[in-house]
């Protein structure tokens, strides 16, 4: 007697529907599993004839054969045992029925308890795109699943309870989602001290979605300023979160019993991490780049990363997504995000500070400002130079702006973004250059400082694009129907290190 159970593979942030097929033999006793199965779906069968046992069923004395259909695709992941243990019970007669409506995701203990799995949200966005209308997951994960329309999450602490669902004996608990996604925690920005020039560039950054670099010497701010970003940062709409909450569900980075995102992502890695912990690794799982899709990368001493590790952020600042092919596959991982930048001005810090002396030679300065090539910061949109305090700065007692009161204009400004680009892209940022270039309004002394400073600082096509862009974020914060002179000058203001 054959029976088949449904459960689901995750191949980079997507689910991919798997159809436990299992089938039982009157031959000597064995377990096989076929179908492409990773080491820890193989090791599955020992687990499973343990859990089966401890909770009170017989593991069948005969010859076990689980399919993994489909065959050509390779399954990950210990979230197997669940829909092979109830496959097993079933085509041994020992449950009613295996809910064909239903998906099945869950580690199994020796004693048949269930353990949290990665990928809950994903596995929900799969039934509900295959028309399933349940799924049944360990205690924990319920949250994430049941945030999806249309599809029914039940919690489940161990295999007994299941088994005892399944045959009608027990109702299991449905989940209910936490869809709040407010951000209440997020530094202020009143609590940074002078910085104005460097406070306006977040505050265009945030409005148009753009990539920033400070520059300047140690304990003037930098790193304070970027953490304060996401509190200026447009609220996440539902699908905005339920993107986000996907990468970070795949990723197995969600507290227990969380729904959704409460804010923006921030991610902030260290200098030390390789090419597959920034773009992704061999089994095709996200790594900080998707992490931060919807949110912020933060890159702080960017010139200590390594210069080949750099160099693979040159395409998702394009196309705000990443592509990896490895051995196992080929899969594209979201990755819209903010970039945000920062470093010294040379290896010791201090060149150009008012009372400090550098020690760097001019050598030592090419090569460290070598480390960032120019195709990657042409793909920074401001490049801002954050100066020392001064004493009275560090001591006033002057009342700043808030997040909340910087955020208000931001949000004014990306919802006339949204008014003037329907269909095209939620910020400034996103548009394309053609785009950029037909919907760009510029008053004629703008126009004409546009052309020299093309000519003048050397600009590229795509830096062309970039400064019209900050231009239009600029004039939208000024809640200006065109681009006057001001707002073309501040845009260039800001192109001038990288064209230097």
């Amino acid at each position: 007697m054959s029976r088949s159970v449904f459960s689901a593979t995750l191949i980079g942030v997507e689910a991919c529907l798997v159809a436990v097929e299992v089938d039982l033999v009157r031959r000597l006793p064995k377990t096989t599993v076929v179908g492409l199965p990773a080491s820890a779906v193989r090791e599955s069968t020992e687990r499973v004839r343990s859990a089966i046992v401890s909770s009170g069923f017989d593991y069948p004395k005969l010859r076990v054969t689980i399919n993994l259909a489909p065959a050509d695709v390779r399954k990950e992941g210990t979230g197997f045992d669940l829909p092979i243990a109830v496959g097993v019970l079933s085509a041994s007669g020992q449950i009613s029925e295996t809910a064909s409506d239903c998906l099945f995701m869950g580690e199994l203990s020796l004693s048949g308890t269930l353990r949290p799995v990665p990928g809950a949200l994903a596995l929900a966005m799969l039934a509900r795109d295959r028309g399933l209308s349940k799924v049944v997951v360990p205690v924990g994960c319920g949250a994430q699943a049941a945030v999806v329309p249309g599809v029914t999450a039940y919690e489940a602490a161990d295999l007994e309870e299941v088994c005892l669902y399944l045959n009608g004996e027990l109702q299991l608990q449905s989940s209910k989602p936490v869809l709040s996604v407010r951000s209440v925690s997020a530094p202020d920005m009143a609590e940074v001290r002078g910085q104005e020039v460097a406070r306006r560039a977040m505050e265009i950054a945030a409005a148009g979605g753009h990539n920033l670099l400070m520059i300047g010497p140690p304990g003037v701010g930098k790193t304070m300023l970027a953490a304060r970003l996401p509190g200026i940062l447009p609220e996440m709409s539902f699908c905005e979160a339920l993107d986000a909450t996907r990468v970070h569900s795949v990723a197995g980075l969600l507290a227990r019993g969380q729904s959704l995102l409460a804010q923006r992502p921030f991610r902030a890695p260290h200098h030390s991490i390789t090419a597959a912990g920034l773009i992704g690794n061999a089994k095709l799982r996200p790594g900080e780049v998707s992490l931060a899709h919807k949110g912020v990368l933060f890159l702080d001493e960017v010139p200590e990363f390594s210069r080949q590790v750099l160099e693979l952020l040159r395409a998702p600042l394009e196309s705000h997504e990443v592509t990896l092919s490895r051995a196992v596959g080929s899969v594209r991982l979201p990755a819209d995000l903010m970039l945000i930048a920062a470093a010294n001005p040379c290896p010791c810090g201090y060149f150009g500070h008012p009372s400090r002396p550098c020690r760097c030679t001019e050598t030592d300065r090419r090569r460290y400002e070598g480390r960032l090539s120019g195709p990657l910061l042409d793909r920074i949109d401001l490049h801002v130079q954050v100066e020392s305090l001064e004493v009275d700065e560090l001591y006033s007692t002057q009342k700043r702006e808030s997040s909340l009161e910087i955020r208000a204009r931001v949000e004014l400004a990306r919802d006339r973004q949204r008014r003037r680009n329907p269909g095209l892209a939620q910020s400034n940022a996103r548009l394309s250059g053609p785009g950029v270039r037909k919907l760009a309004k510029l008053e004629p002394e703008a126009s004409a400082l546009l052309r020299e400073a093309v000519d003048s600082l050397s600009l590229s096509g795509r830096a062309h694009d970039r400064v019209l862009k900050v231009s239009q974020t600029i004039a939208d914060l000024d809640a200006s129907p065109k681009i006057r002179l001001t707002h073309l000058a501040e845009a260039l203001a800001y192109r001038q290190r990288a064209s230097a």
